[in-house]
């Protein structure tokens, strides 16, 4: 589809259709919409119940979405497995840290719901049988505490694979692809079912229906209509499917939008191969310069604040510089790391000059920056950027990328409670219709500088477990 053809909120079209203008095909208990981490983790809690049966369509040839693309961690805050590592945390403190990221711009009762409910989540999961260690050998930017639950892999593929075994053995659930939802079914605004289907459309009555159709990273014209000029033609490291569907049918009911200029950006995604050099690079000590081999800010603000400034550069791009410390510890452990080596991102060379002369940037000041950078760590002292988190100094051998801005995902969409129901502006639900994931604003405030590591899967599986809960329980009562 062309930018041109890309639908948009103000579009004259029919999201919505009324009960009365169609015939039922099929029915299902519990309709989702989306089988990335938001649907496949609804479906999970919904079919809990084996009595209710639980349909979820997706319009990809696979599951996943961008959950998949993700490194699959969540966080969470007073977990058992950070209570086996000796780590004490409440759920106040991570809902501070989220906080003070977006600068106190998000909704703080959403966002310390969500932090009370993370443990529950991770918890949740690991019984159901999912796989989630702790990381707790570096922390990403402005996360106070080891908090980050990851799969095997560091992958959010791996996740993805196991919660879609877990569906697939379900008796009650069916899980379609290839299938996308084009509309909702509506009786006198409630929400009754959907219309799906691309070539032959099917009209599924539903008693409920979950959207978790992501947000609109993938339509240029709702990327140009809502967040900031400098990500408006960055590379798109996101699902293909998310192009605002969800957002666009829960607001021609009458939803609240909020947030929507909102959006997670990745500040190093290699520029010559498409490969995503995983941030736990810098937060193990490497850094970024220019093509004139200068720091043009603190590496540690986050990979999505950073985006920004990476695409302010000279063409866009940057110089990811580190070291083979950094390279050995983690090779192995991150399957994007792994990825990116295999695919021949990563330069090698025993001095920064022969680095920079291999990667295109100027050799002088990127051995200048490198050596205050050194000080800096020496010395225990804010480098030349204001950074504070150097621990250990790059030595030789050398390794570096050229490296540019990316938009992953946007953080803006539906307004809920803390149930995951769509709320219209004057507060009233809009009836048996939830959303999660990036169909409902996440907490990140405006822009791309609120969004805390994880902040995406907080929403993502926080609201998606509590839109399935609440489905189920609503159903049996």
């Amino acid at each position: 589809m062309s930018e041109a053809e890309q639908p948009t909120i103000d579009d004259d079209r029919e999201e919505v259709v009324p009960a009365s203008a169609v015939e039922w095909d099929v029915e299902t208990d519990v309709l989702v919409a989306g089988a990335g981490g938001t649907g496949l983790v609804a479906a999970l809690a919904a079919c809990e119940d084996p009595d209710l049966t639980v349909t979820v369509l997706e319009k990809a040839p696979e599951p996943g979405g961008n959950t998949a693309l993700s490194t699959g961690m969540v966080p969470a805050a007073g977990t058992r497995l950070q209570r086996e590592k000796g780590i004490e945390e409440t759920p106040e403190d991570m809902a501070r840290d989220i906080m003070e990221k977006n600068g106190h711009q998000a909704d703080e009762g959403m966002v310390l719901h969500l932090a009370r409910e993370s443990a529950n989540l991770v918890h949740w999961l690991v019984d159901w049988g999912v796989t989630l260690h702790l990381v707790d050998d570096f922390k990403y930017p402005k996360h106070s505490e080891f908090r980050m639950h990851a799969p095997e892999g560091n992958n959010g593929a791996n996740l993805v694979a196991e919660l879609v075994d877990l569906l697939r053995a379900r008796p009650n659930v069916e899980l379609l692809t290839n299938a996308p939802v084009t509309r909702l079914v509506a009786e006198d605004g409630v929400v009754v079912g959907v219309v799906a289907g691309d070539r032959r459309e099917e009209v599924i009555r539903a008693r409920k229906v979950v959207l978790a159709t992501d947000g609109f990273g993938g339509n240029r014209r709702m990327i140009r209509e809502y967040c900031e000029e400098e990500i408006d033609d960055a590379l798109y490291f996101g699902a293909d499917g998310n192009t605002g569907d969800g957002i666009r049918f829960g607001a021609d009911l009458g939803g609240e939008l909020a947030y929507m200029d909102a959006y997670q950006g990745h500040a190093t995604v290699a520029r010559d191969t498409g490969a995503l050099s995983t941030y736990a690079v810098v937060m193990n000590g490497g850094i970024l310069v220019n093509e004139d081999g200068e720091r043009f800010g603190d590496e540690s603000a986050g990979y999505s604040e950073f985006a920004v400034d990476v695409l302010r550069q000279p063409g866009g791009v940057a110089y990811e510089i580190f070291d083979e410390r950094i390279f050995e510890r983690l090779r192995g452990q991150f399957d994007d790391f792994d990825e990116a080596v295999k695919l021949g991102a990563y330069a090698e060379a025993d001095t920064v000059a022969d680095l920079c002369a291999r990667l295109g940037c100027a050799a002088e000041p990127t051995e200048a920056s490198v050596e205050a950078y050194n000080a800096a760590v020496e010395a225990g002292e804010p480098d030349e950027v204001g950074r504070t988190d150097g621990v250990h100094t790059l030595s030789p051998p050398f390794y570096g990328t050229r490296v540019t801005g990316a938009l992953f995902h946007t953080q803006g969409g539906l307004v809920v409670d803390e149930h995951a129901r769509v709320l219209r502006e004057d507060g009233t639900t809009v009836g048996n219709l939830y959303a999660g994931g990036g169909v409902a604003c996440g907490v990140s405030g405006h822009g791309a500088g609120g969004y805390l590591s994880g902040n995406g899967l907080t929403a993502a599986l926080g609201l998606g477990r509590l839109a399935g809960i609440h489905a189920r329980e609503s159903l049996t009562e």
